[in-house]
């Protein structure tokens, strides 16, 4: 003899998969776990910590080219300073060894004569932040030398030191 549960005591069916067609959507949680609120920033706008990597590799391109145009001033006049992530992949058929970490482009056909540092490259070759900044200061003083042409040593006398 099988037993069947009373109607009481019988189970209730299960709810069909998937919501139902008038329930309403729980709302989604965005990262405001424990009701802390929303998160805000690690480090306010104002310390030297919250710039980025690349905004920190502008300025010491920038501390560069600062000590290079008061010498050179006259000579730099109307040169552009960039700073790119990587090179381009078709290398000029003069750069056969490697990656550049930096080019410079003459004036030419009302173009302003231009030095773009390589930020990737240098940074993958920099042991440390001191390391970066003496590998950026060499390359844009190599690059500015070969714009003026001129050694390096005669446009920062502290090269290779």
């Amino acid at each position: 003899m099988q037993h069947v549960p009373s109607p009481e005591h019988r189970p209730e069916p299960s709810p069909a998969p998937g919501p139902a067609p008038d329930a309403a959507v729980p709302p989604v949680r965005r990262r405001d776990r424990r009701g802390r609120g929303v998160r805000g920033p690690l480090l306010p706008p104002g310390l030297p910590a919250h710039r980025t990597r690349a905004e920190q590799f502008d300025d010491l391109v920038l501390d560069v080219v600062e000590l290079l145009q008061r010498r050179w001033g006259p000579q730099l006049a109307g040169t552009e300073f960039a700073v790119e992530d990587v090179p381009p992949s078709e290398p000029a058929p003069w750069e056969s060894d490697g990656v550049p970490l930096g080019r410079c482009f003459p004036a030419e056909s009302g173009r302003p004569a231009r030095v773009v540092v390589y930020r990737r490259p240098v940074d993958f070759r920099a042991a440390d932040d001191t390391d970066r900044a003496d590998l950026v200061r060499d390359v844009v003083v190599e690059q500015v030398a070969h714009l003026l042409a001129r050694t390096p040593e005669e446009i920062d006398p502290g090269y290779d030191s």
